[in-house]
């Protein structure tokens, strides 16, 4: 919470989980605006961003990249194939199932969406306020939470 500067206060000494929801709330929505403007840059929108950075961790099916992104699998293949044509992503057949097509991040798709990342500025500048520790203790918690 802003003290009477504009600088953030300590906050309460035990946050209620509506405080914590509402703090989580506009750091996602600040993360959301900041990725989006970092996405546009890179003449792509946030849905092409995410879907790269989903394949960042690892390649993945139509069908599974349509549940990580709560979209429906027709949006997904409109994603990918211009996705596709600007050659960040390409199909591959799954060598478990030859009917089921994975999507791979290509080495330009993992500079565009290392790019995005890095652009970000709002959200690089928030964590630079963060020592090395600090950081390690948000990764912590924030894993502890939602862990993947």
């Amino acid at each position: 919470m802003p003290d009477a500067t504009g600088a953030p206060g300590p906050g309460p000494a035990h946050p209620t989980k509506t405080q914590l929801i509402e703090l989580l709330a506009h750091v996602l929505s600040a993360h959301v605006a900041d990725f989006t403007a970092a996405a546009a840059a890179s003449d792509l929108t946030a849905s092409q961003a995410k879907t790269l950075g989903v394949l960042r961790r690892s390649p993945a099916s139509m069908r599974s990249l349509a549940t990580s992104l709560a979209c429906d699998a027709s949006n997904i293949t409109g994603i990918v194939d211009r996705l596709e044509k600007r050659a960040l992503v390409r199909r591959e057949v799954n060598p478990e199932d030859r009917r089921i097509k994975n999507v791979v991040l290509t080495e330009e798709g993992e500079r565009t969406i290392d790019t995005v990342r890095e652009t970000m500025h709002r959200t690089q500048q928030a964590l630079d306020k963060l020592s090395g520790e600090e950081r390690t203790e948000l990764y912590r918690l924030l894993g502890t939470v939602f862990p993947e």
